[in-house]
């Protein structure tokens, strides 16, 4: 079984990649193959709304996301970290989100199950866009979604490295990792 983990933060070990880290503990410990994207290491240019996608089927753009698209295709399960920029997603992992469109047609995530983490610095609502932002997104693909204990993972953190202060919110990442790893098992039966 395999799953996939996207880090959209800029931030390098930011505070919602340490959360998606956490959240794919339980596959490591299932024995699970573990793909992670850091964003923060990765270039993902915007899409220039040119639709040859739709007639070759293949994007155009040369850069980081041909490694996703084929991760897209491998993975039975994906989850999905954002920190909160302006009440939404970071601007990579909205590149991502709006590159996908070059393979929808293909439906390469359908029937796959996933889950999202959101960090933000403030406690304004923010998180809950972000995540609705992410889980509108894995609906549009087909992707079934998973919550946490409640909804997706929300966790309120600004400088690098304050969520390893937070183990209610480490524990709810792992809660999710859980929940998803056990959705993708019964539906493989």
């Amino acid at each position: 079984m395999n799953v996939i983990g996207i880090s959209g933060t800029p931030r390098k070990k930011g505070n919602s990649e340490i959360l998606l880290r956490y959240a794919l503990k339980p596959f490591e410990n299932n024995g699970w193959n573990v793909k992670i994207f850091l964003l923060s290491e990765l270039e993902i240019k915007p899409c220039n709304a040119c639709d040859s996608c739709r007639e070759t089927g293949t994007c155009v753009i040369n850069d980081d996301m041909q490694g996703i698209y084929d991760a897209f295709r491998w993975c039975n399960a994906i989850i999905i970290s954002s920190p909160v920029y302006f009440l939404n997603v970071s601007a990579q992992l909205l590149s991502l989100l709006d590159r996908h469109f070059a393979v929808d047609v293909e439906k390469p995530l359908e029937g796959r199950v996933g889950g999202a983490i959101a960090v933000g610095g403030g406690t304004t609502g923010g998180q809950t866009i972000t995540l609705n932002a992410i889980y509108t997104w894995m609906l549009s693909c087909g992707i079934i979604c998973v919550p946490g204990d409640l909804f997706g993972v929300k966790a309120v953190a600004d400088k690098p490295g304050d969520i390893l202060n937070q183990e209610n919110q480490l524990k709810q990442a792992e809660i999710l990792g859980f929940n998803i790893l056990n959705a993708t098992k019964l539906l493989q039966k």
